[in-house]
């Protein structure tokens, strides 16, 4: 057995994608530059990718040397990529962690559309759960806490002055209006 794979290791992550009903690429994150390096590499092998899960039922697969965790809903694919030593049940875990807590900021209309429409909510959750390739968190709860996002607030973004000013002082979101305005 080669000693380098007896050495201990961070959890790690290759790539994260996630691609439409028709393999469009929505949004993708590769953390190996040795990987695929270029573009066109990236999206033949996220063609690749689809074409071999898209119909199948299984949530994992291996695919030229990586282990590929993924899950679909509705119109989306969600794919976490790990090497083939990646522990399975890791990269499950930030597959889940990462559908949970998107469904959570899309309030569980986890769609296409919707993704689209949140896009710097989608890369802050994955930027939470993955710095550099390393696999930081894989507790939905714990990355919502993080990004900030409440399912039954919506954000201050969405909210007018008057709106933030009868809220609690006390909440969260006041304390972050005020961080701000300091």
């Amino acid at each position: 057995m080669d000693s380098t794979s007896l050495e201990p290791s961070l959890y790690t992550v290759k790539a994260v994608f996630i691609l439409d009903n028709d393999g469009n690429r929505l949004l993708s994150k590769y953390y190996d530059p040795e990987l695929y390096p270029s573009m066109k590499e990236q999206k033949n092998f996220e063609r690749n990718v689809f074409n071999k899960t898209h119909k199948a039922d299984n949530e994992i697969s291996l695919l030229e040397g990586l282990t590929i965790v993924y899950k679909s809903s509705i119109d989306l694919f969600f794919y976490v990529v790990g090497s083939v030593q990646e522990n399975e049940l890791m990269l499950m875990s930030v597959l889940n962690c990462l559908f949970e807590s998107l469904s959570h900021i899309l309030r569980k209309n986890v769609e296409r559309k919707c993704l689209l429409d949140n896009m710097e909510g989608v890369f802050l959750v994955v930027d939470e759960i993955i710095d550099g390739g390393v696999i930081l968190e894989s507790d939905p709860q714990q990355v919502l806490q993080k990004v900030n996002y409440r399912a039954d607030e919506n954000p201050l973004s969405e909210q007018s002055v008057a709106q933030v000013t009868h809220t609690d002082t006390n909440t969260p979101q006041w304390h972050n209006v005020t961080r701000s305005i300091v």
